[in-house]
């Protein structure tokens, strides 16, 4: 018998699941990677395959955290930790089943620069990676043209915008909203693919092709 969290977890991958854009997107070639990267493709299969990319990434980083988490971990951490990652890993499956056969393949991290048994390191990155989604996503939503694709973003932006003000506020607490992440305006901030993938890329072996990504 599934747990209340784990029924959580499957109702949240069924209300993905079920949604018109599953079926809907196929049609689309994918280009050969070549010594340009992968290709994520254009429009917006390009735009899915985009953040595909960054749920990857997300979903590989909180993964390795939760198998040897850092010293000193308490009971607490460990719980928002272990949610995180199970968020993220319903992310990437969404994605990948929503594209297909238009997914990109499964990329390689690298990790090198994160020091997994310290709690800073663990924190820290996080932090980048709970920001940078936000604003990947906030960049990515006026570049998506079939509106279930952006309503589904959305949803998906307001959980990552629930991870990253969690994460700053276990590093340092009452930070969730500071000005560098919230403009002056009580705006999110947001970034264009080309500065989030130049920012992803020290955290990843596999090279990105975001040659077809629209700009406007």
């Amino acid at each position: 018998m599934l747990s209340p969290k784990g029924m959580q977890r499957r109702k949240f991958l069924t209300l993905f699941a079920g949604t018109a854009a599953v079926a809907a997107i196929a049609g689309c070639s994918k280009d050969d990677s070549g010594d340009g990267g992968i290709y994520l493709g254009k429009d917006d299969i390009g735009i899915l395959n985009y953040a595909y990319a960054l749920e990857q990434l997300e979903a590989a980083f909180y993964t390795q955290v939760a198998m040897s988490f850092y010293s000193g971990v308490t009971a607490n951490e460990q719980a928002l930790l272990t949610d995180i990652r199970d968020h993220e890993i319903a992310h990437r499956e969404f994605f990948k089943k929503a594209l297909g056969t238009n997914a990109i393949p499964a990329l390689e991290v690298n990790f090198s620069s994160i020091n997994f048994s310290s709690r800073d390191s663990v924190l820290g990155t996080a932090k980048v990676f709970e920001d940078l989604g936000v604003s990947a996503y906030n960049g990515a939503g006026m570049l998506i043209k079939d509106p279930q694709y952006l309503l589904l973003a959305g949803k998906i932006v307001s959980v990552e915008a629930r991870h990253a003000a969690l994460v700053r506020d276990l590093i340092n607490n009452g930070s969730f909203a500071d000005n560098t992440v919230v403009d002056m305006n009580g705006l999110d901030k947001s970034n264009p693919p080309s500065v989030v993938l130049s920012a992803a890329a020290g955290f990843l072996k596999s090279k990105l092709n975001a040659s077809g990504l629209p700009t406007s």
